[in-house]
């Protein structure tokens, strides 16, 4: 079996699970976007993991999916995460909690704001995780740029929590506000209201895996979702089971259930 990564780098774990594969005998190619041509020879591959949400990287993920290639996460909810505005909205639809949003130029959101609505996170559109993220305390801290729109959400202040997910296993960490996914933590016995909006995460939008960063409001006790991924580097991972291991395996069920319905769609 012919296995494509689209990731942005070969290290971390697209290297841990590309060694899984390799063990295993399947050949695997790494695809980053400095040896990435989306053309035909991608085709030579039987399936693709979507490491990266890249652009570039998910532009090779739609041209895949529309010449029946699999990608796994796919395409479509890749995107979706990666953009802070789509991720929104999928947040919201399923009825959880998110930050108060504005979007706008500089000029018509200090229109919009006042000084009680500090302190804000500013944030880039395309993208997850702390990368680009910055705290907003006042009007001073803005770039005044008009040319750009800003993305600011509400600052939630609370206990912040990176919420890992495998299948159903479910991995809870305590974490500072503000930090990438590589900063320390502290393993917590899962929270049964954290793990009913894992679960039901997971399960609306068909995910194999992911994580979900969660803040429980000190004033309210709210839980609020901040930040959404489809594929963490899992660093954080402290449970029992081998993330690569565990991934890879069930990438494979999920190709192999893909195909199946392929087949069984073209005989009818």
């Amino acid at each position: 079996m012919n296995i494509g990564i689209l990731s942005k780098r070969t290290t971390n774990f697209t290297a841990k699970i590309r060694s899984y594969y390799e063990q295993k005998g399947y050949n695997v190619k790494i695809y980053t976007n400095m040896n990435l041509s989306i053309n035909d020879s991608l085709i030579e591959n039987d399936f693709f993991i979507l490491k990266s949400k890249k652009l570039q990287l998910l532009y090779a993920g739609y041209f895949l999916e529309a010449n029946n290639i699999p990608v796994i996460p796919n395409t479509k909810i890749s995107f979706k995460c990666k953009h802070r505005i789509e991720a929104s909205f999928l947040i919201k639809s399923l009825g959880f909690n998110s930050p108060q949003i504005f979007l706008g130029k500089f000029e018509a959101i200090k229109q919009e704001l006042d000084k009680s609505f500090f302190p804000l996170i500013s944030k880039p559109i395309m993208g997850s995780g702390s990368r680009g993220v910055k705290l907003i305390n006042s009007f001073r801290d803005f770039k005044k740029d008009n040319n750009n729109i800003f993305y600011l959400e509400k600052l939630i202040v609370g206990i912040h929590y990176i919420a890992y997910f495998i299948n159903d296993n479910i991995c809870i960490c305590e974490k500072k506000p503000l930090v990438d996914e590589h900063a320390s933590v502290i393993l917590i016995k899962t929270p049964s209201d954290i793990r009913d909006i894992v679960l039901k995460w997971k399960k609306k939008y068909n995910l194999l895996f992911g994580h979900l960063d969660i803040v429980r409001e000190t004033t309210t006790n709210k839980l609020y979702i901040v930040d959404v991924g489809s594929f963490p580097e899992f660093s954080n991972w402290k449970c029992k089971e081998d993330p690569v291991s565990r991934i890879g395996d069930i990438i494979i069920k999920r190709y192999e259930m893909i195909i199946n319905k392929q087949i069984i769609k073209s005989k009818k």
